[in-house]
């Protein structure tokens, strides 16, 4: 029993090793170049091989082309959103100082991806279902998707207590996070016009490898790339944040030396 306390805060103790503004800006400082560095080397591999050295689909023709961004773009909106959720969920059970940072610049950029994903999304279904957008489960469910990026993006920055603004934020977000298993699940729930998962086996994929291996090279590079940008804006907000509080103790200086 006396033990439990310790064994209790040791995850806390070990996030917050890392909550440390300086100790922050040091390690993603190393860590940032090597990141933009291996998304543009991986995209610079795996777009000229998806966009012009894989084969054409034999059913969809060169239309297969738009699923090398859309589904990079699809997972990054799922996959961005669950990192919103447990960074929203360390900042409300930890208070993890940068969690709320990395929440609130995460959003736009999730925003973004599920924007390109719903766009790309669209021109992949007007050659193959005869119309731009149908309210089809998958995409009425990335739909909402889109709107949860918007809201809580908004939410964060609707108040002018930052705290106040990011509790909500955090709050919109864990039950936003409940919309993702229906985006995952809906084409198997539902009778829809979108197609299933084609990697929901690893050992057998329904994807033909030439068109598999591009696609894999493609993700990975897109997904440094979101790395590197949330990251790049991480450090931005913590260095405005510091500079604000200088500024704050300066001018409190000021007012005590008048």
């Amino acid at each position: 029993m006396s033990n439990a306390p310790s064994l209790a805060a040791r995850p806390a103790a070990s996030l917050h090793r890392f909550a440390n503004p300086g100790r922050f800006l040091r390690l993603s400082g190393r860590l940032l170049p090597w990141l933009a560095a291996s998304a543009g080397l991986v995209l610079a591999v795996g777009l000229p091989w998806a966009l012009w050295f894989s084969p054409p689909d034999w059913q969809q023709g060169e239309t297969v082309r738009i699923m090398y961004l859309h589904v990079p773009m699809a997972w990054l909106a799922m996959g961005g959103y669950a990192g919103l959720a447990v960074a929203s969920a360390m900042a409300l059970v930890w208070r993890h100082p940068l969690a709320d940072l990395a929440a609130r610049e995460l959003s736009p950029v999730g925003a973004a991806v599920t924007a390109l994903c719903l766009a790309t999304g669209s021109l992949w279904g007007k050659p193959m279902w005869g119309t731009w957008w149908v309210w089809d489960a998958r995409l009425t469910s990335v739909l909402v998707l889109f709107f949860l990026w918007l809201g809580h993006a908004a939410l964060v920055r609707a108040f002018d207590d930052p705290e106040r603004g990011a509790r909500m934020g955090a709050i919109l977000a864990l039950v936003g996070a409940l919309n993702l298993p229906v985006v995952k699940f809906s084409v198997e729930w539902w009778n829809t016009l979108h197609q299933p998962a084609s990697l929901t086996r690893v050992n057998a994929p329904a994807l033909h490898v030439d068109i598999l291996y591009p696609l894999l090279t493609c993700a990975v590079g897109f997904t440094l790339a979101f790395a590197a940008v949330v990251l790049l804006r991480v450090r931005a907000a913590v260095m405005e944040r510091r500079i604000r509080a200088l500024q704050m103790a300066a001018a409190r200086r000021a007012e005590t030396d008048g």
